[in-house]
């Protein structure tokens, strides 16, 4: 048994250093690319624009659809080349919302259309798939209820269409309220590091990197020859672009175009869109890795794509980790010669240095400032282990479920650092999920972990412990405070 939990520990520490590694590679690939800036072809004459149809899908976005929509009307683009799709799928008040918006635009002389299902058959591809039929532009445009488009976000991706092989280009994602509390401030430090190190790495070293599902542009016929929007999965965004790549699509990431966004303030929401990110994941991987396999391309492209595509595996390591730090700990000290386990030591020091660089790298580039990243870091990477039950649990769902339900992030309209729309008045909320107790147990477990750490004068992995503990801790006790 002992030989067993040594075995699986190691497992799961190689695995998850084969991870780090990989974000180390991705950061190398940043650094060696990042001034290789993609340029379109050649800029469309005014009078050569291309029509786009600019979809905006919802579901109970009561306190967010006036927000959006006078973005979009605010986006710097001919009026008489725009067509607007109002999907809307919701149940609630919305529906009244979203109906006086649009007659408001049809009376300003816009090109809108209000479509309302009361199917929800594929819920977001669904909606997407029908209002394709009657979308006029050869390229369509995707906002979440949640984003507000810069006026220039469109002008700065349309001409890279002037390359026939392009089939979608990705803006960033900014933060509306990046300062509204600690929670967002975390989460605003992990997806700048997906948008500025992984996209640019990805995508300026001939990788394939994936449409996030908003803030990005299609050309019609590309969702059309990559089989369209299939829903399959709950990430439909992914699921395509790898479909349209593999077909030999080019894509292209814009990082100078912004598109920013309402992040979770509760921390139920927020693991509610982490989970359908980890779940959708799963799921992609399980119907395609098959058919990245077989696909002909260059082993580089391959590689990557199946690091890509199975990286919220990781989670599952991270929690078996977790669940042997301590018979791990005591099985080392009736050992004759525990020094030799010590190679746990490095490998935890290189995937949390990678961690480090990788974000204090991306935090230099955009923000110009170290400091403010480096007092945020150490809660970020606990909260990212505390996310670990959630996701791991994510991935088995996709792998072994059925449920293909699209749970939506409850938005609040909250934006900046303003609590006037303080988000525990409205009325959408994230269930609390029951496994935040098995969080909370195992933020405990690591206290008795730290505990006899300190008694048998384990000193070495006190630091990881800690990060173990704030990470369980921090999000159960959050996500059960926060239900009240």
């Amino acid at each position: 048994m002992e030989t067993l939990i040594i075995a699986l520990y190691l497992v799961a520490l190689t695995i998850l250093g084969i991870y780090g590694a990989h974000r180390g590679h991705l950061l190398m690939l940043y650094l060696r690319h990042r001034r290789n800036a993609p340029t379109p072809l050649r800029k469309f004459d005014e009078d050569e624009l291309p029509t786009v149809t600019i979809q905006l899908p919802m579901f109970n976005e009561m306190y967010v659809v006036d927000r959006l929509m006078d973005g979009v009307i605010a986006i710097d683009y001919p009026k008489d080349k725009v067509q607007i799709q109002v999907l809307d799928d919701s149940t609630d008040e919305t529906q009244q919302i979203a109906r006086a918006k649009v007659d408001e635009l049809l009376e300003m002389g816009w090109d809108v259309e209000y479509r309302h299902r009361t199917d929800r058959t594929g819920f977001k591809a669904g909606a997407l798939e029908e209002g394709l039929a009657t979308a006029k532009g050869e390229l369509v445009m995707v906002f979440d209820a949640d984003f507000v488009p810069t006026s220039d976000v469109l002008r700065k991706l349309v001409d890279h269409f002037s390359d026939p092989k392009v089939g979608m280009v990705q803006a960033r994602w900014g933060h509306i309220n990046k300062d509204y509390s600690v929670l967002t401030q975390c989460q605003s430090m992990m997806l700048d590091g997906h948008f500025v190190i992984e996209h640019i790495a990805r995508n300026r070293s001939g990788r394939f990197f994936n449409f996030n599902g908003t803030a990005g542009v299609w050309r019609k016929a590309t969702i059309i020859d990559a089989g369209g929007w299939e829903h399959d999965t709950v990430t439909e965004d992914m699921d395509l672009s790898f479909r349209a790549q593999m077909k030999g699509w080019r894509f292209v990431y814009v990082p100078e175009a912004l598109a920013p966004a309402e992040l979770p303030c509760e921390m139920n929401s927020f693991k509610t869109q982490q989970f359908r990110w980890a779940k959708g994941s799963a799921q992609t991987t399980k119907k395609l890795l098959w058919t990245v396999l077989k696909t002909p391309m260059p082993f580089k492209v391959k590689l990557e794509l199946v690091m890509h595509l199975t990286n919220n595996f990781a989670y599952l390591f991270l929690v078996v980790l977790a669940a042997l730090q301590l018979p791990n700990m005591l099985i080392r000290r009736g050992m004759d010669n525990p020094e030799l386990l010590l190679l746990d030591v490095p490998l935890f020091a290189a995937t949390c240095g990678s961690i480090c660089v990788f974000y204090l790298v991306t935090h230099r580039a955009l923000y110009d400032n170290l400091w403010d990243a480096i007092k945020r870091l150490p809660l970020m990477m606990a909260l990212g282990i505390g996310l670990s039950v959630n996701n791991a649990r994510a991935v088995l769902e996709g792998l072994f479920g059925k449920d293909l339900e699209f749970v939506r992030t409850p938005k609040h309209g909250v934006q900046g650092e303003d609590k006037s729309a303080e988000w525990k008045r409205k009325k959408y909320k994230a269930k609390f999920p029951i496994h935040s107790l098995l969080e909370l147990a195992f933020g405990l477990y690591f206290v008795v972990t730290i505990v006899l750490a300190v008694i048998t004068g384990s000193w070495v992995s006190i630091p990881f412990l800690v990060l173990f503990m704030v990470g369980f801790l921090y999000v159960g006790s959050l996500s059960l405070y926060q239900t009240r």
